[in-house]
């Protein structure tokens, strides 16, 4: 047989061999690191025997699918260690995934000392160097073989199974488990690893069935990797907007108020404050936007005409009973519906369109609690909406427009290099799901993709993810931990018009639908503000801090020139603020460092004297004396541009 391999070479063998033999064929140094197979493009494992030409290609750590063995691996390892020392935990699913891996358990939660236990006990099954065999039966004797085992998991995945399915199983040295592979050759192959941390999950993903607790964890061919990933765990844990935006004061949430509904201190309501004023000055001076205020809640007969009754009042609050009241009252989960109105509050002609209408509007959607997260997933969130009725010929202009006014909102915030652009289409085998038919998605489907092409922008395409009356440019982002979300997007409808009798008056005097650009130009400032946290862990672009610049007196004899200045700099439209504390002048230099703020001026007798301050900055530390107003023309230049000024390193700081 011929063995065609990566680059191209060929091997030949005159009798089957398993992939791990023809790794040691090809070197004894290639079968040491061999962590599995790929066998026409399918992984497997090294101890499938080949007996018939192929191409292949050996898989190591530094492959992706190969790292991906040593960490499944090391699952089944570690579920084995946890039964060891907590016979009565029932074991559910162990995959390996982006960062790591995980396993969940039918257990009281685990603490860290469990975990630490799990640990050691995972280290001696590794130095065992079980051998791992694999092995298969059919369906009924699968289901008996767990249920011997008392894993009724297991026993569930299986029934799921077709009824000819054969299924798989790993041995090592006692400790069974279903599943489809592959593995390393024994437990001895997995070299580093550390469990990070424990949370509950539900079994299978729904919040209906048991809850179970997943160990999250992580394994690497070297231990130099791992410590390199925990370190970035570290940055990551620094980063986290939750705990970050927490420390500086920025939101908090109580349990009395709600799940999701987070409360903004006056610094993240300040920070709030500017990308709003920004974004709708932005829209409507330069955009041609005009803007609108609508109700934070309708009558069912709006969402009824809207269609977003029969497909969405699941996700909507809704105040009332249909069966019982007169009247059924939602609060809002999107505006377009309302804009809807004001569109036709006056008769438009095909000139009067684009009419682009833009709205800082405040939203409530019923998610689920297992899905909150800190700012990037609540119940009540508010976003700059925008809604484009357009002649179907401006179709492609506006939705360029759409995308640049897009790339330049995340320009400006130093956001641009940290998206992903995704093509959210129908699902058409669930065609009952949306409006319109097979042509009307394709052709509508078609005209985003000829925007992002033609904007040279690499995009991704996604079944089932369109809005029911649309499909949209969704602009994606990943936040410390890795989880993806929707920032911004961009959706075209060429349906809904209808529902509300819209139209416009053609150059014939024709009544004609017009098309609607649904869009956001920042999306959620709920979710952006998480982002910057951590983008910039909490050190924000000048423009952006709410506190941007603190008055440092060196004793209280010259607190009435820190006012002074601080006046001076708030008239000019700075943010300052005094620090009148009778500490000592480096006790307040540490603070304004630890709250990260842009600036600080340090003034005593002779600043007092000429007029000056001596300016600190967190981006090149001791920048000298200065006269006011030049440090005044050089901070308002600064918010003006909203320049992201870099930070030198801290040797240079220092110089």
């Amino acid at each position: 047989m011929q063995i065609t391999l990566k680059d191209g070479s060929v091997k030949e063998y005159t009798e089957a061999k398993s992939v791990y033999d023809i790794a040691k064929s090809i070197s004894e140094g290639l079968a040491r690191v061999a962590c599995a197979g790929e066998i026409d493009g399918e992984a497997v494992d090294l101890r499938t025997v080949i007996s018939k030409d192929c191409t292949l290609n050996i898989l190591t750590a530094n492959d992706p699918e190969g790292l991906k063995v040593i960490r499944h691996t090391a699952s089944h390892i570690m579920a084995e260690a946890v039964k060891r020392l907590f016979p009565d935990a029932k074991v559910a699913i162990g995959p390996a995934i982006e960062n790591g891996f995980y396993y969940d358990f039918d257990n009281p939660p685990f603490s860290r000392e469990d975990l630490d236990k799990i640990e050691s006990e995972m280290k001696k099954i590794i130095k065992e160097g079980h051998e791992i065999t694999r092995f298969t039966l059919p369906k009924e004797e699968a289901i008996r073989y767990m249920q011997e085992r008392q894993e009724p998991y297991k026993v569930e995945l299986i029934e799921d199974l077709p009824a000819d399915a054969e299924i798989s199983f790993y041995d090592q040295g006692g400790f069974v488990d279903l599943c489809a592979g592959p593995h390393l050759m024994s437990t001895k192959g997995v070299k580093a690893f550390k469990l990070i941390s424990s949370s509950m999950a539900y079994w299978r993903g729904d919040e209906h069935k048991a809850q179970l607790q997943r160990i999250y964890a992580s394994a690497f061919q070297k231990k130099e990797e791992l410590a390199a990933y925990l370190e970035h765990l570290e940055d990551i844990k620094k980063r986290d907007h939750n705990k970050l935006g927490r420390e500086m004061e920025i939101f908090t949430t109580v349990d009395v108020i709600g799940q999701g509904l987070p409360l903004f201190a006056p610094k993240g309501t300040k920070i709030i404050q500017k990308l709003q004023r920004w974004i709708e000055d932005l829209e409507d001076n330069e955009w041609g936007y005009v803007r609108t205020r609508t109700p934070l809640m309708a009558k069912s007969d709006l969402y009824k005409i809207s269609g977003h009754w029969d497909h969405y009042k699941d996700g909507m609050f809704v105040l009332g009973d249909e069966e019982t009241d007169k009247e059924v009252f939602a609060l809002r989960p999107m505006t377009c519906p309302f804009q809807y109105y004001i569109y036709k509050n006056t008769q438009k002609s095909y000139r009067d369109l684009p009419y682009r209408m833009g709205e800082t509007s405040t939203l409530f959607r019923a998610e689920d609690s297992g899905e909150m997260h800190g700012l990037t997933r609540v119940r009540q969130f508010t976003i700059s909406e925008g809604h484009l009725v357009i002649r179907p010929d401006q179709a492609e202009e506006e939705l360029k427009g759409c995308l640049e006014l897009a790339y330049f909102t995340l320009s400006t915030l130093g956001l641009q290099e940290d998206v992903t652009y995704r093509l959210s289409k129908w699902d058409p085998s669930n065609k009952e799901k949306y409006l319109g038919d097979d042509a009307y998605w394709e052709n509508a489907q078609d005209a985003l993709r000829k925007v992002l092409l033609e904007k040279g922008l690499p995009f991704v395409e996604a079944d089932g993810e369109a809005a029911f009356y649309g499909p949209k440019i969704d602009i994606q982002a990943k936040n410390v931990y890795g989880k993806e979300d929707t920032m911004i997007t961009i959706q075209l409808d060429c349906a809904i018009a209808e529902n509300f009798d819209m139209y416009y008056i053609d150059e014939n005097g024709e009544k004609i639908r017009p098309y609607i650009i649904h869009r956001t130009s920042l999306g959620c400032y709920e979710r952006t503000l998480a982002w910057l946290i951590e983008k910039y862990a909490g050190k924000f672009p000048t423009w952006l801090c709410p506190e941007q610049v603190r008055v440092l007196p060196i004793s209280d004899k010259f607190n009435a020139y820190a006012e002074k200045t601080a006046a001076t700099l708030k008239k000019n439209g700075i943010d300052a603020t005094v620090d009148r504390r009778s500490e000592k002048i480096g006790f307040k230099i540490r603070a304004a460092r630890l709250d990260k703020l842009p600036y600080m001026l340090v003034v005593g007798q002779q600043e007092e004297a000429d007029g000056t301050v001596s300016v600190r900055s967190r981006f090149a530390g001791n920048e000298g004396v200065q006269p006011l107003d030049a440090f005044i023309e050089q901070v308002c230049r600064e918010i003006r541009t909203k320049e992201i000024r870099q930070e030198l390193p801290e040797e240079e700081k220092a110089k």
